[in-house]
């Protein structure tokens, strides 16, 4: 699935990944290939995702958009 990780200032991220997983509102959750669309608001925390290694990104909060094998996360640092 594609990963796009934006903030005000810069693209972070952009690339082919297996797995995402976020900190949610209500709790961690993970992104798999084929998941259900989903909008979701991110609490301060660390993004975790995954291609050929693994990769961590810090955040003070931001969104996630998960729509066909599409994830969009907008964050503040």
């Amino acid at each position: 699935m594609d990963l796009t990780i934006i903030s005000p200032e810069k693209v972070l991220f952009a690339g082919k990944v297996t797995s995402v997983q976020v900190p949610g509102k209500a709790g961690r959750f993970e992104v798999l290939t084929n998941h259900a669309p989903i909008i979701s608001s991110l609490d301060e925390g660390t993004i975790l995702y995954k291609d050929d290694d693994e990769h961590t990104q810090e955040i003070k909060g931001g969104f996630v958009e998960v729509a066909n094998n599409k994830v969009t996360i907008c964050v503040e640092l």
